[in-house]
C-alpha cells in the first residue's frame, strides 16, 4: 500500500462518525471532479479556480523531460548550484522534496540581508537561480531576483542562462519574463501556491537541483485511485476527520516525524494546514514537534498529535504510550502530499471554511509597505536589558526591567486553550540556534509553542495568527546588523524591507488585539545566549 494511516481514541472516533456522512455526501469523487460547491456557497468561486491539484500528477508529466533537458544543459555548462527563491508552498515543497531525496538545493525565502548576501556569495560561476512567484509581484522574490540578476551581470554572466522563472500562464511575471529572453516554466493557475508541491512549483527546483521528479509523481500517482473513491477506507476522508472532527475538537495539531525517511515535511505541512484553515475565528493550528517536545510528554487535552511513520499498520511494534490517542500515518513522499491536500480540503468541509482562500495574509503585506514608504523612525525600547531592546505592550513592558520578567508576563497572557508563537525575523545562517527557544518555552509554559521564521511564516502560519482563533501571544524576534545589501531600482535594502516587514506584522497582529512582545538583538551572538539564560 502507497499510504496506511492508524487511528485511535478520539481521532478514531471522529473517523467512525464522521466519514460515512462524507462517504455518502460523495466528497471524494467530488473533490477529484472538482466541485466547487462542496465548501458552501461563499466559497464557491474562488474554489472554482483552486482545484487544479486534484490533476496535478498528469499535467504535469510533459514538464518532466524539460526540466531534465535544462538540468542536462545546466550541467554542461558547469552548473552544479541550485537557488529557489520563493515564499510559503513554492519554497516548502522544494525543500521537503529535495531534502527526502538528498538533492542539494539552497532555499532562499528570507529577505535577512546576511541570508541573501550568503546565497550570492556561495559561487555565482556554478549557481543558476529559480525564481517562483504566480504574479511576480511578492516582494521577497522579487527583491532576490533583481539581485541576482545584478550579480551574475557584473559578473559577466549572462543573466538570461541562469535565472529561471516559475509562473502563471499569461501573468505579468511571464509576459515580462519571456520578453526579455529568460527561460519560463508555466504552472496550473488553477492551483493554489500551498497545493502546489506536485506542480512547476514543486518540480522545477527540486528537478533541476537533482531530485527523480518521476518517481515522484509516481508515488503520487499510486494513491489518486484511493483517494477519489466514495469510501471509508478512503485516507483522505479518513486523516481530513481524524484531524477536524474530535469531539470536544482538539483544535491544535502536533506534527512529529518518528523513524521516517521523509525529511521536513512537518514543515511543509504546517504552511498547508494553518493558511487553509485559520480563518473566520476558527482552524487547525499546526505545531511541529521534534520527537523529545514537552508536549509529547503530557499532551495537551485540545492538541491531537500526528506522527509520520516508516510503518503505520506495524502498531504492534511501537510503544503503546507513543500511539495511543495519536493519528499513525506512513507513505512515500508524493502519495502523503496528495493525501494531506485532500485531507485539508475535507477538514475545510468539516469546519465550516474556505480552504483555498487566505483573507488576512496581505494585511501584513500592507502594512510592510505602509513603513516603507514612509520610514518612520523606530519607536524607543521600552527598557534594554544587556544588548537587547524590549518592546512590547503596556502591560507587557510597562515597570518591568528585565527580558525575563517581559517573558513572564507574556505567558501570564495565555489563555487556558493559548498557544504561544516565537517569530524570528533574523539571517537563519547566522543564528539557528534561536530554534531551541520552542522547546523552553514550552516546557515553562505548559502550552504548544510554535516557532517561524520570518518573513516567511508570513506566507503560511501568518494566515492563522491573524484570521484563526483569538488564543495567541507572540514573542517576535529581531536582529541589529552591520551587513546590509541594496535592492537593485529600489529604494530600500533587504535591511529596511525585513525591518519593516516585522514592525508590520507587529502593528496587525495588535490590531487583531493579540499581545506582542518583540525583542531586538543589538549583539545577536550574545543576545541569543543571553535570551536563552533569560527564558530557561
Amino acid at each position: 500500500m502507497s499510504i496506511e494511516i492508524h487511528v485511535s481514541g478520539a481521532a478514531e472516533e471522529a473517523v467512525r462518525s464522521v466519514v460515512p456522512t462524507l462517504v455518502a455526501d460523495l466528497v471524494a469523487s467530488g473533490i477529484t471532479e472538482q466541485n466547487p460547491t462542496l465548501w458552501g456557497p461563499k466559497a464557491e468561486s474562488e474554489s472554482a479556480k483552486r482545484l487544479g491539484w486534484t490533476e496535478a500528477v498528469a499535467v504535469s508529466r510533459p514538464l518532466v523531460p524539460e526540466i531534465i533537458a535544462l538540468r542536462d544543459k545546466l550541467a554542461a555548462d558547469g552548473v552544479n548550484h541550485i537557488v529557489l527563491a520563493g515564499m510559503g508552498g513554492s519554497s516548502l515543497a522544494p525543500e521537503v522534496i529535495t531534502r527526502t531525496f538528498g538533492a542539494d538545493l539552497t532555499v532562499l525565502d528570507s529577505t535577512a540581508p546576511g541570508q541573501v548576501r550568503a546565497a550570492l556569495d556561495a559561487g555565482l560561476q556554478n549557481t543558476a537561480i529559480v525564481v517562483s512567484s504566480k504574479s511576480g509581484s511578492t516582494v521577497e522574490t522579487d527583491s532576490q531576483r533583481r539581485v541576482f540578476e545584478k550579480a551574475f551581470t557584473d559578473a559577466g554572466i549572462d543573466a538570461r542562462e541562469r535565472v529561471i522563472i516559475v509562473t502563471d500562464p499569461g501573468s505579468p511575471f511571464d509576459v515580462s519574463a519571456r520578453e526579455g529572453g529568460f527561460t519560463v516554466f508555466n504552472a496550473d493557475p488553477n492551483v493554489g501556491g500551498r497545493y502546489s508541491a506536485l506542480t512547476a512549483f514543486g518540480l522545477v527546483p527540486s528537478g533541476l537541483a537533482g531530485v527523480d521528479i518521476a518517481a515522484l509523481l509516481d508515488e503520487a500517482d499510486q494513491v489518486l485511485a484511493e483517494l477519489s473513491i466514495d469510501d471509508e477506507s478512503n485516507p483522505g476522508l479518513i486523516l481530513g476527520a481524524a484531524i477536524s472532527a474530535t469531539s470536544p475538537r482538539k483544535d491544535k495539531l502536533g506534527i512529529v516525524a518518528d523513524g521516517t525517511h521523509i525529511v521536513g515535511f512537518p514543515d511543509w505541512a504546517e504552511q498547508l494546514i494553518a493558511e487553509s484553515t485559520g480563518k473566520e475565528g476558527t482552524g487547525i493550528l499546526p505545531v511541529v514537534l521534534d520527537t523529545l517536545a514537552p508536549e509529547l510528554e503530557k499532551v495537551p487535552d485540545d492538541l491531537q498529535i500526528v506522527r509520520l511513520v516508516e510503518n503505520a499498520d506495524a502498531t504492534h511494534l511501537l510503544p503503546r504510550d507513543r500511539h495511543d490517542g495519536e493519528i499513525l500515518v506512513s507513505g512515500s513522499l508524493g502519495a502523503q502530499m496528495l493525501v494531506w491536500e485532500y485531507a485539508v480540503a475535507v477538514a475545510g468541509r468539516i469546519l465550516g471554511i474556505n480552504p483555498f482562500d487566505q483573507p488576512d495574509v496581505e494585511s501584513a503585506k500592507a502594512a510592510a509597505r505602509g513603513l516603507l514608504d514612509d520610514r518612520p523612525e523606530p519607536a524607543s525600547p521600552a527598557f534594554t536589558d544587556g544588548g537587547i531592546e524590549v518592546r512590547g505592550d503596556d502591560e507587557l513592558v510597562a515597570g518591568a526591567s528585565t527580558v525575563r520578567e517581559a517573558v513572564d508576563r507574556l505567558i501570564a497572557e495565555l489563555p487556558a486553550d493559548g498557544y504561544l508563537s516565537v517569530q524570528a525575523y533574523v539571517d537563519r545562517l547566522e543564528l539557528p540556534q534561536l530554534e531551541g527557544l520552542r522547546s523552553m518555552l514550552a516546557a515553562r509554559a505548559g502550552r504548544p509553542v510554535t516557532f517561524g521564521w520570518g518573513p516567511r511564516f508570513l506566507h503560511s502560519t501568518g494566515q492563522y495568527h491573524k484570521g484563526g482563533p483569538a488564543q495567541g501571544v507572540y514573542l517576535q524576534i529581531t536582529q541589529s546588523t552591520t551587513v546590509d545589501l541594496e535592492i537593485p531600482e529600489r529604494p530600500f535594502t533587504f535591511g529596511q524591507l525585513i525591518e519593516a516587514q516585522a514592525a508590520g506584522d507587529a502593528g496587525v497582529l495588535r490590531d487583531h488585539g493579540r499581545p506582542v512582545l518583540a525583542v531586538n538583538l543589538t549583539r545577536p551572538q550574545d543576545d541569543a545566549l543571553a535570551l536563552f539564560e533569560a527564558i530557561n
